[in-house]
């Protein structure tokens, strides 16, 4: 990410560029960028159609609709205006495409404050922590709690504002917590000359039957590169996207010739009658 202020202080309207790329040990399945008002995507459409178990056809196959989306079924970079292609969808809606959105809900900081008071509280009451220093300048800090503890206390403190949350905001209850695993989890932090480089967790603590000992999940943190604009992306036009979703929803000419259907024609009083019933 790259933001015109820190990132903990950052707004939607900071950030001038975000770069996400998903990839396994055979390559990269999909990458994502976002510079100024363009979004930049490209995809082994193949592969990533394998990995979520629904195939996708063959750029040669999609119907002339589509346009330069077929681009992405290539493995090419194409990129949109974003705001563009939020307005057309608001037209097609039949929203006016000039209305500003209502505002996402949000706490106020009143109740900010409240709920980190509150969860302060419960961390220091349940959670371990142990500090060990290292070279050059490293330090590692381990935070372990008891699972099902840790998180019954934090919603229990939590539940008395639940009417000062945005709506729509449903908190556990306690039966739903009880088949959660009480097994002490540790999660290690790495620091380096003060800042955050590195926490890992064992998610294999958070199940009783595991058939591994051990999976962790680490997230590292170091010095990121500029976000930029791929060169040569071909630009989908709001009209070429929403053609290739309307070309993928129809069926062909020759699946449903004009004026007949694959079970007979419909009944002129608008009745469909169910096979074995009326």
């Amino acid at each position: 990410m790259e933001s015109k202020k820190p990132i903990h202080e950052s707004g939607e309207d900071d950030f001038v560029g975000m770069a996400m790329k998903f990839s396994t040990p055979d390559g990269d399945l999909l990458e994502y960028r976002l510079i100024g008002d363009y979004a930049y995507v490209r995809a082994d459409v193949e592969k990533l159609g394998e990995a979520m178990g629904s195939p996708m056809p063959p750029a040669d196959e999609l119907p002339e609709e589509a346009g330069a989306f077929k681009k992405v079924l290539e493995g090419e970079w194409v990129k949109f205006d974003y705001k563009e292609l939020e307005k057309a969808g608001q037209e097609q809606l039949g929203e006016d495409a000039g209305a500003k959105a209502s505002p996402e809900p949000s706490l106020d900081p009143k109740t900010q404050k409240k709920l980190l008071e509150a969860l302060r509280e419960v961390v220091a009451r349940d959670v371990e922590f142990t500090t060990a220093g290292g070279e050059d300048g490293t330090e590692h800090i381990s935070a372990t709690a008891p699972f099902r503890t840790l998180i019954t206390d934090l919603l229990g403190e939590i539940r008395p504002l639940a009417k000062e949350l945005p709506p729509g905001v449903e908190l556990p209850t306690g039966a739903d917590l009880k088949d959660a695993p009480d097994t002490k989890v540790t999660a290690d932090f790495t620091l380096k000359n003060g800042e955050l480089t590195e926490v890992y967790v064992d998610l294999a603590k958070l199940t009783e039957n595991a058939k591994v000992k051990k999976f962790g999940l680490g997230l590292k943190l170091s010095g990121g590169t500029r976000p930029t604009a791929p060169a040569g992306a071909t630009e989908l036009k709001p009209e070429d996207l929403m053609g290739a979703f309307a070309g993928a929803m129809m069926p062909g000419d020759e699946e449903f010739p004009e004026g007949e259907f694959p079970e007979g024609e419909f009944p002129e009083d608008g009745e469909f009658p169910v096979e074995g019933g009326a």
